[in-house]
């Protein structure tokens, strides 16, 4: 009896372009099946990943995106040190000092909407202009010190800025080959950020005596040096080229509509909403809870800020190049469940050092979360969905980092400051929850 056989003919096209094979099962019929970026090797079609270092120009986008992450986390972790002095300087309580963290929802939720159709009319070339200029425009008001009800306006702007760079590079680097490694090392850059900007601020203010407010001159300057590498980095990757490589038989339209309609994008942005609540949550109000619940003196409660994102970056670095060995839903499963044991630590023994080591344990096992997430969205989603799947669930995190830590102020207002570490506990039980409803995950070709 014969057997079926199936021949793949493979069209002489160069590698990175898409196109369409045709697949015959011996008789007369056949089929164009589209195909993603690839090459031939021993003779099989493979997928063809463009590399950290090639094209060339790669190496110079990968500094100017590890550069805008440094810039990003120094935004986020400079909250934890400079709530307890906004909060003095304008004499707020709790709940209305809390505004710093929801404010920037608003502009989150426009790049959330919005950042797939802006690639196509300005490519990345328009996002690494417009992205950082939001930020400048927004640092520049703050270092002028206004009134407080312009701060929490103008930190809107600061959203969107990040949002859209954060959709935007993430997805990039998920087209590349070593994508676990590379977002990593991405995520490290932010937490390294994290990490020195509760230092500055807090010796800005504590050993220069100056006000809260002159940290964000460093800021205005390090955005407006983000616009001018990023520029330079990307000036070629215009609306025209986005749409060319990443849309196929004309599907340039309503991306972000298809996404949605995804269940894995919807478990992803829950899942990212519930994690950078969580990591700002914690880093935001930790040096408040170490003050007032751990009796902390004032530099050294804001070195546990330090201490977490510190914790976050080394994580970041070190498991970004285990978790591919174990396979992301396995790792980050197991990484919730050392966060769990060492966050109970971190609640249940009320010694100051003892909480300064466990917050930075949680920060080391977490680390690796965020881009695990983005690699998830890699592997279930097809290449053309993953700007508008990665934008949509990175914006619905950075949602999460303004609604939840504002909610931790709300609750701490009503409760007081110690409700920190069960909200805490309890997000760290929601994630694993939601991480294990994921399907199960390919591995990429290259990384077989």
């Amino acid at each position: 009896m014969a057997t079926a056989t199936t021949v793949i003919e493979m069209p002489a096209t160069p590698t990175n372009q898409h196109t369409s094979v045709e697949i015959s099962n011996g008789s007369s019929a056949s089929t164009q099946i589209p195909l993603e970026p690839f090459a031939q090797a021993n003779g099989q079609v493979v997928q063809a990943w463009e590399r950290w270092n090639r094209p060339r120009i790669n190496t110079y986008r990968l500094a100017a995106i590890f550069f805008a992450f440094l810039v990003f986390g120094m935004n986020d972790g400079s909250y934890g040190a400079l709530v307890p002095y906004i909060e003095q300087d304008y004499h707020l309580s709790y709940i209305v000092t809390s505004l710093v963290f929801l404010s920037p929802f608003a502009g989150y939720t426009v790049a959330a909407l919005f950042s797939d159709r802006l690639h196509m009319f300005v490519g990345r070339r328009g996002i690494a202009i417009i992205a950082p200029s939001c930020k400048v425009i927004s640092y520049a008001v703050i270092a002028a010190h206004p009134p407080y009800p312009a701060v929490v306006a103008i930190l809107a702007i600061t959203g969107l800025g990040n949002g859209l760079l954060d959709a935007a590079w993430n997805a990039w680097i998920g087209t590349l080959a070593q994508t676990n490694q590379l977002l990593g090392l991405l995520h490290g850059f932010y937490g390294l950020g994290a990490t020195i900007s509760p230092l500055i601020s807090t010796s800005i203010i504590t050993q220069g005596h100056l006000g809260w407010w002159t940290f964000f001159y460093i800021m205005t300057g390090l955005s407006a040096l983000e616009i001018l590498t990023g520029t330079w980095a990307f000036w070629s990757e215009t609306g025209a080229k986005y749409i060319d490589v990443n849309r196929t038989d004309g599907a340039d339209k309503g991306m972000t509509r298809k996404a949605l309609k995804q269940k894995v994008t919807w478990i992803c942005a829950s899942f990212l909403l519930c994690y950078v609540g969580l990591e700002v949550s914690l880093g935001g109000w930790i040096v408040n809870f170490m003050i007032r619940v751990r009796k902390g003196q004032p530099f050294p409660s804001g070195m546990t800020a330090t201490g977490f994102w510190l914790g976050l970056t080394v994580g970041r670095v070190v498991l970004g190049f285990i978790t591919p060995m174990i396979g992301e839903r396995i790792a980050v499963s197991a990484y919730l469940v050392i966060a769990v044991g060492c966050e109970l630590v971190f609640w249940l023994v009320p010694q100051f050092i003892v909480s300064a080591v466990a917050v930075a344990l949680v920060g080391f096992f977490t680390g690796p979360i965020f881009p695990s997430t983005i690699i998830a969205v890699t592997k279930l989603l097809p290449s053309e969905m993953h700007v508008a799947a990665i934008g949509f669930s990175a914006a619905v995190g950075g949602s999460g980092a303004a609604l939840l830590p504002f909610a931790v102020g709300a609750i701490a207002q009503a409760k007081g400051p110690a409700t920190l570490q069960p909200i805490v506990l309890a997000l760290l039980a929601v994630l694993l929850g939601i991480w294990l409803t994921l399907p199960r995950m390919p591995k990429r070709l290259h990384e077989a």
